[in-house]
């Protein structure tokens, strides 16, 4: 729920514009219990009568109602601009950014704040009421909108250059390596482990309760912590079928309970608990996904519609960086134990090169005729070998050998033979 609100339009404008309602309400009562003395000894307020606080107040909310307007249909603009040149899946990104929330927010709650404080200016031969207090600070509110209409402007222009996209992609990436794999955590599988692993899977199969989902999804989110605690509190075997990032329906088994003689209706309701299934994948705890923005980028930029391998040549470096920073960590083992070391989950690990390679050919498949595309995917593969372990190391290299091979094979056709 909280990374839905993040990545919204309308939350943080809300929580601004009711604070703005708040403020109003308060800074109106202040003006109601301070007498006429109080007001002329504070020389800073405004001194405006009935007539000029209304036109003040009108001018200022006229004003932040027209550039809410107009940055709205900027905004619009600037995701048009990012789902066709970047790619659809980095809407998110755009949408969540803090700016452009913080931007809209700021001129519909001064609009707001305006509107409420008009509301209470009378200038009748019965009553007579300023609220000196409260224009004063909708005078200090448009000048603090001001200000972040020109942030606004710097911040749009900079947001959709290829350098702060692939950037702050590259942070968000760190971030998911950072916590799904995190320095020394657990021991990377050994065939013993892997042995042991499909024994435990066949007497989990013989005897178990799956767990369904209702309606369809991407597995968005999974709760490791309260999977291992009902495991562990009822004396259960459950395997993780279903990892953040695969695509299931009301008939795919998204977990596995056994024995199946403990695995209650009440159990099953608290491990569907656990799941957070969406109409998207989130890179949360999905790192393929993570890593996926950037091939797709990288393909963007590649096509003949396009034809930017500089961008391309950005992409990739910010690949082998993510996966330069994953070949560095400790992967955990697929067979999870409590505190007393019984084991408990079984979830699917995956290799640093079922990371690597599939998101280096994917953009390869579209560079092949470039030489400068391929030679950064060689260097990539081989500063990510450098890094990783026998069984990936070896991989990376049979990789970029074939990419370099197929290269100068391409090249040749292209060439007359002369390459």
């Amino acid at each position: 729920m909280w990374d839905r609100l993040r990545s919204s339009f309308w939350f943080l404008p809300s929580t601004m514009a009711a604070g703005a309602a708040a403020l109003s309400f308060a800074l109106v009562w202040l003006d109601t219990v301070l007498d006429d003395g109080v007001i002329e000894r504070l020389g800073w307020l405004y001194g405006f009568g009935p007539e000029g606080a209304r036109a003040v107040l009108s001018a200022v909310a006229g004003s932040m109602i027209t550039v809410a307007g107009l940055t709205f249909s900027m905004t619009m603009l600037t995701l048009q601009l990012a789902s066709s040149q970047f790619g659809p899946r980095l809407l998110r990104s755009f949408m969540s950014d803090r700016g452009n929330q913080l931007v809209l927010g700021t001129f519909t709650s001064t609009f707001l704040y305006c509107l409420l404080v008009l509301r209470t200016v009378r200038g009748t031969e019965e009553a007579s009421f300023v609220p000196h207090i409260s224009v004063t600070i909708g005078v200090v509110l448009a000048t603090l909108s001001l200000a972040v209409l020109i942030y606004f402007i710097h911040h749009i222009a900079n947001s959709i250059r290829i350098e702060t996209v692939l950037a702050e992609l590259a942070r968000e990436t760190q971030a998911v390596i950072d916590r799904l794999y995190p320095t020394q955590l657990g021991q990377e599988p050994s065939p013993r482990d892997a042995h042991a692993t499909a024994g435990l899977l066949r007497e989990l199969e013989a005897d178990c309760h799956d767990v369904f989902v209702e309606g369809s999804g991407y597995v968005q989110r999974l709760d490791e912590a309260a999977v291992m605690r009902i495991a562990t509190e009822h004396d259960l075997m459950i395997s993780i079928n279903a990892p953040p990032g695969r695509f299931v329906t009301e008939r795919d088994a998204v977990l596995r309970a056994a024995p199946r003689a403990r695995a209650s209706d009440e159990v099953l309701d608290r491990l569907r608990e656990a799941l957070v299934v969406g109409r998207d994948r989130t890179p949360t705890q999905d790192l393929h996904f993570a890593l996926r923005r950037f091939v797709e980028i990288a393909q963007r930029a590649l096509s003949p519609g396009i034809n930017d391998p500089t961008t391309a040549l950005y992409c990739i470096d910010r690949l082998s960086q993510a996966l330069c920073s994953l070949a560095e960590r400790e992967f955990p083992s697929a067979v999870r134990a409590d505190e007393e070391g019984h084991p408990r989950v079984i979830t699917p690990v995956s290799s640093l090169e079922e990371f690597a390679c599939p998101a280096l050919v994917a953009v390869a498949r579209y560079g092949m005729n470039d030489a400068d595309v391929v030679r950064q995917l060689v260097t990539a593969t081989a500063e990510i070998s450098a890094k990783a372990g026998p069984g990936a190391r070896e991989a990376l290299r049979a990789l970029g050998g074939a990419l370099a091979a197929e290269s100068r094979s391409t090249l040749k056709a292209f060439d007359g033979g002369r390459v």
